[in-house]
């Protein structure tokens, strides 16, 4: 029976007219047909969203990873896609699924994550990072919490578009994928034809590093024939306008510890002799950069691949709205030397993402610390290789004096070296960008512009980093078209999603599946 069922509700999807393959219909169209769909079942859109958030989903926390891995099927194969898990070993499956139009020639694959970044609750305002909160706005200017609402035979529910669900994964990546099934949802209801067959990777451990995902769709590669890969990972542009991207960076990530007593002292008796471990980290890490950010490690931007003069263009055309964002975060001077924020996202990066020596605040105590500790990430962009990368870093650590290694110092080499960094090597991935264009990319823009009204901005590159290179290697096309906003506060507290934006996702997922065509 549930074979049955799946059948019928895939064919309300694929089965054109008299055998023929269905015309593509407007992207206009199609948004107006989904946009009328979804004003009468907002409710059960947020529902099916909020019941997803409220499963936690940090990576390495693999019973609650398979729990949202099995609710993805359920949800998937609801809509009649087949589904299949793909196993890793001590981690969450990937999880894939197809859904066939048989007279598509075309095959699309959408990418997202469902696991999420760690949480500390407490740095949460409403201190439930998995109990989904709604807020008539942001935080930041007062949203207000409400309660969700519920459709009744009297009335129907309405979401006001300023509205925000506050949750771990609200907009990285639950959100997306929600509003990519809803577009089907809506496809279906208005009889609106797949113009290609679909398929979905979703991946478990994206916030880990992505260390199975090659090893895993190597595995399963007669899965993954298609045409192209759109990843629905990252924001919208920063002035809220519809992005499109055709690149991304890479990232990588690394620990350095200084060392300095084999225990924390008292800072009366012996401050001013006994070397500070918090100040010589201090010293190092300014040494990286100049007072412009500009990062002064030899090499570091050497193996940069230039942008094409297409990409050089679109970056021209891009938005300027650094001054809003200088006075919408608070920032008086930015780094860069007066480069605008899109050119500086065509840069490595090295950035320090937290720093840990001894107590502050009520905990503070009078010592000298025994060791300070630096997490940094890299962000590479096309041409760079992560271990070189890194090579670069530990190269520059070491030629400012200091004994560099990959564990615990001996007694012994305590007592010989004065300057001593362990230096952890977390890994990473390098960047990725597919060329502007390619018939499929100047096919995607088009309709994402029809569905925008033109109301969209093409880029180069994202600033962040999502494992496109392993579908580049693959040799898949991809592209990113982000639908949530981009205040989110993703990888932070209070983590959240501007309804406006998943509906207007939902529209432009719609108008692609409907109206791409190349």
């Amino acid at each position: 029976m549930r074979s049955i069922a799946v059948t019928l509700v895939a064919a309300v999807y694929m089965c054109p007219a008299m055998g023929q393959k269905p015309a593509p219909i407007a992207s206009a169209q199609v948004v107006q047909e989904v946009r009328d769909y979804r004003t009468d079942h907002e409710d059960r859109i947020v529902r099916e969203l909020a019941e997803f958030l409220a499963i936690p989903n940090v990576a390495s926390d693999t019973p609650n990873i398979q729990r949202n891995a099995e609710h993805l099927v359920e949800m998937l194969e609801a809509r009649g896609i087949e589904t299949h898990l793909l196993p890793i070993t001590g981690r969450g499956p990937v999880v894939f699924g197809k859904l066939i139009a048989p007279e598509a020639s075309r095959t699309v694959i959408f990418y997202a994550h469902y696991d999420g970044q760690p949480v500390d609750a407490a740095a949460w305002t409403d201190g439930t990072p998995f109990e989904p909160v709604l807020r008539s706005d942001a935080i930041e200017v007062g949203g207000k919490r409400i309660p969700f609402l519920e459709n009744s035979a009297k009335h129907t529910a309405v979401y006001q578009d300023d509205w925000r669900i506050y949750a771990r994964s609200a907009s990285d990546d639950k959100s997306p994928i929600v509003g990519l099934l809803a577009a089907l949802d809506a496809m279906r209801a208005k009889q609106i034809p797949l113009q290609v067959n679909l398929k979905v990777i979703f991946e478990g451990e994206e916030e880990a590093g992505s260390t199975n995902l090659a090893h895993t769709l190597e595995l399963h590669k007669n899965l993954l024939a298609g045409d192209l890969l759109i990843t629905a990972d990252g924001p919208v542009h920063q002035s809220g306008r519809q992005l499109v991207f055709f690149g991304n960076r890479g990232d990588i990530g690394l620990d350095v510890t200084v060392y300095g007593p084999v225990r924390a002292l008292h800072s009366g008796h012996y401050g001013n002799w006994a070397p500070n471990p918090a100040m010589e980290l201090s010293r190092l890490l300014a040494s990286m950069k100049d007072a412009d950010g500009r990062i002064l490690i030899d090499g570091y931007y050497d193996d940069v691949t230039p942008l094409s003069d297409l990409e050089r263009k679109a970056l021209a055309e891009m938005p300027v709205n650094d001054a809003d964002l200088e006075r919408e975060l608070g920032i008086a001077k930015p780094e860069g030397a007066g480069k605008k924020l899109v050119e500086l996202l065509e840069e490595p990066s090295l950035n320090i993402r937290g720093l840990s020596s001894a107590y502050v605040g009520e905990h503070a105590q009078n010592v000298v610390p025994d060791k300070a500790e630096a997490s940094i990430d890299a962000r590479l962009v096309k041409g760079e290789n992560p271990h070189k990368k890194f090579e670069q870093i530990a190269a520059f650590i070491k030629k400012q004096g200091y004994f560099v290694m990959d564990r615990e110092p001996t007694m012994e080499e305590r007592r010989t070296h004065a300057l001593i960094a362990k230096v952890i090597d977390q890994g990473g991935y390098r960047a990725s960008r597919t060329a502007m264009d390619l018939p499929v990319s100047k096919a995607l823009v088009k309709v994402v512009e029809e569905a925008t009204g033109d109301d969209t901005v093409i880029a180069p590159t994202l600033g962040g980093s999502v494992p496109m290179y392993i579908f580049e290697d693959l040799g898949l096309p991809w592209i990113g078209v982000p639908i949530v906003n981009y205040d989110n506060h993703q990888h932070s507290s209070d983590e959240n999603l501007r309804l406006g934006h998943l509906w207007r996702g939902m529209e432009i997922y719609a108008a692609i599946l409907a109206d791409l065509n190349w």
